[in-house]
């Protein structure tokens, strides 16, 4: 039997079932494995991918929709991947735009390497902002920020929500209340009784992602990654927005150092919504 081309190969919608597959194909292009996080991308998300005849994955992508139920206010997409094999040969392009399609008008967003952008920017996605990756184990010490920082219990998850929907912008209640049972840690910080931060850290290979990060000021944003890195012996990883100079130079000044740097784009709206000024790093960039 000959080999059906890539063209006529069929996409179809990912499962919690192609777990082993799409961790796979991220191990194919030299990425870490990263099960836990595709787990939770599978079921917080919308997987689509296109099935190889002789087994696994041609390729993938994961899309995050946040808003009302049925009408999102924006898609975030990540994890776009072409096996190494069938690479160059048009099939991420014919994946995006199979996902830009059935989002009709919602707008877009994504978070690029220098590799993809120019598929993106082809595609008709503008850069309107950076992010920097930096990775570190922490060093504890500097001044005391005299912030109140705690772990989150089950009684804080409205106020987390309500904070988080003001700062992104759009309600992200599906994503949000995955948190507890996706991360290692949950901390809030607190003013007179009122939440003004929280942050998460989640496991990620041999370290541990601090995202999302919302915080009143970037002192709320220091105390919160100190309080993270005080309750764990992994390195700390993490993606801020590049306008968060201070934050930036301090975790730097704390041991954490840059690994790269990605284009953060939009599609169908000229900036993220929400006030970027509290946040401070995503969940993932795979989520927006």
């Amino acid at each position: 039997m000959p080999t059906p081309s890539l063209t006529a190969l069929p996409i179809r919608r990912l499962t919690p079932r192609d777990l082993v597959a799409c961790a796979d194909l991220s191990e194919d292009r030299g990425w870490p494995r990263e099960e836990h996080k595709w787990g939770f991308l599978l079921t917080a998300g919308k997987g689509v991918g296109i099935d190889d005849p002789e087994g696994g994955l041609v390729a993938a992508c994961v899309v995050t929709e946040y808003g009302a139920w049925g009408r999102p206010d924006l898609g975030a997409i990540g994890m776009v991947l072409v096996a190494r094999r069938h690479a160059r040969q048009g099939v991420g392009r014919r994946l995006m735009r199979h996902v830009m399609s059935t989002m009709g008008t919602t707008p877009l967003t994504l978070h690029a390497t220098p590799y993809g952008r120019p598929l993106y920017e082809e595609l008709g996605f503008k850069v309107t902002g950076r992010a920097e990756m930096l990775r570190g184990r922490f060093i504890p010490g500097g001044r005391h920020s005299g912030i109140s920082t705690r772990a989150a219990t089950a009684e804080d998850v409205p106020a987390i929500l309500r904070l988080d929907e003001e700062v992104f912008g759009t309600d992200r209640t599906s994503l949000i209340t995955r948190l507890p049972a996706f991360a290692d840690q949950l901390r809030v910080a607190e003013e007179d009784g009122c939440l003004i931060g929280y942050a998460a850290a989640w496991p990620n290979m041999d370290t541990h992602v601090v995202g999302p990060l919302i915080a009143r000021d970037t002192g709320t944003a220091k105390a919160l990654i100190a309080s993270l890195a005080a309750h764990t012996d992994r390195p700390l990883r993490t993606d801020i927005d590049v306008r968060h100079d201070e934050l930036l130079a301090w975790v730097k000044e704390r041991g954490l150092a840059s690994v790269a740097f990605n284009s953060v784009m939009t599609y169908g709206i000229t900036d993220l919504p929400g006030d970027w000024t509290r946040r401070f790093a995503p969940l993932t960039v795979a989520a927006g």
